[in-house]
This record gives structure tokens, sequence and C-alpha cells, in this order.
């Protein structure tokens, strides 16, 4: 398959773009960027479906069958070369990176901007009990998120100022090419904030455990969205190329 320069296959897609989102750094970049975000694996929380958040550390941790998952992104994206790998430095989030990121020679950068969203009292809660003890904050949670707040603190504001600091951070780092691993919530943040979308599309937007998305930067700090939750790796030996 011909390539073209920055490694743009040609099979219909853009291969330069101007504009189309708002600029994420503020200044221009020595280099367009790749960034590959991956979501952690399966946790002990996301299976007795409770709530997580940034507080839930060393509590969640990542099951077996999240293990595997984070197992097979590794395999899958085994061919690909980054120069950087950040993370999320919450328990889930971080034994994912380490076995994704094995055996590559630089090491894991660990952000606090790449933590969960706080939920305060919400956090820990099985689902099914913050519908019934907390019926009104629940079903704001859950329904309008971007309205849900705790005596005047708004977790989606506070998390998309987080996820704008990530991009910051990630993008002027020296290199071409980034491996993220996180947590949902602030994937949802980083890919909004990335298209210019605010609060309120937050639920617009899912992501799966190991679940991979990919967006292009060019100099001026404007981002495209490559792919969007790609799971193929999941359920086959499915491998990705550069």
């Amino acid at each position: 398959m011909e390539k073209l320069e920055y490694d743009a296959a040609m099979t219909g897609g853009a291969y330069d773009f101007n504009r189309g989102t708002i600029s994420l750094t503020r200044k221009l970049l020595s280099s367009p960027k790749k960034i590959t975000l991956v979501r952690h694996g399966l946790s002990t929380w996301n299976e007795e479906s409770r709530i997580q958040s940034t507080g839930s550390s060393n509590l969640s941790v990542l099951t077996e069958a999240g293990v595997k998952q984070a197992e097979r992104c590794r395999n899958a994206l085994a061919n690909i070369s980054f120069d950087q790998c950040f993370s999320s430095p919450i328990s889930r989030a971080k034994s994912t990176a380490e076995i994704i990121w094995h055996g590559r020679e630089e090491p894991l950068v660990f952000l606090d901007s790449l933590k969960e969203a706080h939920l305060f009292f919400l956090e820990g809660m099985k689902n099914v009990d913050a519908r019934r003890e907390y019926p009104k904050d629940y079903l704001t949670w859950r329904e309008d998120p971007a309205k849900f707040h705790v005596n005047g603190v708004y977790p989606l504001r506070r998390i998309w100022a987080t996820a704008s600091e990530a991009w910051r951070e990630i993008l002027h780092t020296p290199g071409e090419h980034f491996l993220v691993i996180t947590h949902k919530s602030i994937l949802r943040a980083l890919i909004c904030t990335a298209l210019g979308l605010g609060p309120e599309r937050f639920r617009a937007i899912d992501i799966n455990n190991g679940g991979i998305t990919v967006f292009k930067f060019n100099t001026r700090g404007e981002a495209m969205l490559q792919s969007l939750n790609m799971t193929a790796h999941m359920y086959s030996n499915h491998i990705y190329l550069n």
C-alpha cells in the first residue's frame, strides 16, 4: 500500500487538516503527533458494578479477565513503535500500563492529570445502592452528568480542566507517537476536549475495557480523530500497525 509522509496510507482518509478543532496547545508543536489511548482492563469494581472514582486507587484492581485484556492490548500493539507511555497512577490503570509496556525501553510516566473523576460520596457504591440511597443525585449523574455537583463542585468541569492539562503535558513532550493508558471518564473528557465538545456531551461517547482510540495532531495542536474504541483485539488475535 502506497505511503505518504507521516505514514498516512492512501485509503481515502484525510492526508492533512487545518482548523478541524481548536488548538489544545496554544502554541506550535515541534512536529505532528499521534496519540493512542487505551482504557484499563476489567477491574474488580467494574465486575461488581461499583462506581469508580479517583479515590479508589488501590481498592479496585484488575481481575483475571482484566489482566488477559491488558495482555491482548500488548499483543495487538506489539508492532507499533511508541516514544513514551503515559498512565494514570491509579492501580487498575497502572497495572494495565505495566503489562502493555512490558519489555519496552523507556520508563512509564505517571500523570496525576490522567486520574479518574472524583465522585465524592458515590465512590465505591454499587449502582443499585446509589440509586436507592441517593436517587436525585444518582439520576443527575446518570442522566445529566454535567449538572451533577456536590457543594458547588462539578466533577465534569474539573475533569474537563484536567483533560486539557493532560493534553498539554503529553503533546509538549518530545517525540511523535505516544501511548496513554487511563480510565473511562477521563478518556471521555480527553476525547471530547480534543474534538471541542463540552461536558454536556460526556455520555455521547463510550469506551470499553481495553478499547483503543487514536488521534492525530497537527503542529498547531489541532486534533483529528482517526479511530474510536477499537476492540477487534479483544475477540481475535488482531494486530494493529503504524
